[in-house]
């Protein structure tokens, strides 16, 4: 994810088919000189009936004797005109940018970032939502998970356990470990999970107030 997000409320126009350029990743290598471009995305247009592009392949022809053409481009937060040569017509049609996916990965790392500061904090607050929604995102890192499984039980919440229980961890060591603080939880509390319906019960019951069933 580029680290500057301010490019995604910029709208540019090519000034040769008026058409909007399209938000594309950069290149790690500049082709003219082995350098980076300054920019983790570039602005490019490419209409395939864009003059430029059309007439790039006979100017090129011409002056380097290969087959390639142009395409218009600009930098974020710049007006400097810019042209990239290009080898096809797909160059650069992989690498469009969806704006509105990178703005839901930018507002989710956001709330992961929120939740790891909290983390500092829950236990003294029986705070447990920043517990849970680190939990229960698979896209949120290892250690943070970890750290927060390891709160489960002192902060004291029986709450947590069912959504905690619903998810499907992609880690197993994960889910032992909230699974283990699930356990401790519970005892805490004198509480168990009937084996038969998994509502929580008191620890020495013999009979499930829940289902009826009785327990060994």
């Amino acid at each position: 994810m580029p680290r500057d997000l301010r490019f995604l409320d910029e709208v540019k126009m090519c000034p040769h088919c008026n058409q909007e350029l399209s938000c594309c990743e950069a290149p790690p290598i500049h082709i003219g000189d082995g350098l980076g471009w300054g920019s983790e995305v570039l602005f490019i247009c490419l209409n395939d009936g864009c003059p430029v592009f059309l007439n790039g392949w006979k100017k090129i022809e011409e002056q380097y004797g290969h087959h390639s053409s142009y395409r218009y481009m600009e930098l974020p937060d710049s007006r400097e005109k810019n042209y990239m040569m290009v080898g096809n017509a797909d160059a650069f049609k992989a690498c469009v940018i969806n704006k509105e996916e990178l703005r839901a990965q930018n507002e989710q790392y956001q709330k992961q970032k929120q939740a790891k500061e909290a983390l500092k904090t829950c236990v003294a607050e029986k705070n447990i939502e920043p517990v849970l929604f680190l939990l229960l995102d698979e896209g949120a890192g290892k250690r943070a998970r970890e750290e927060a499984a390891g709160y489960i039980a002192a902060i004291n919440n029986l709450d947590c356990i069912d959504p905690l229980r619903n998810h499907k961890y992609r880690d197993p060591a994960l889910k032992h470990a909230v699974d283990a603080g699930i356990r401790l939880l519970l005892e805490k509390n004198f509480k168990k999970e009937c084996p038969h319906c998994l509502e929580i019960i008191k620890a020495q019951a013999k009979k499930c107030m829940h289902c009826k069933e009785d327990l060994v």
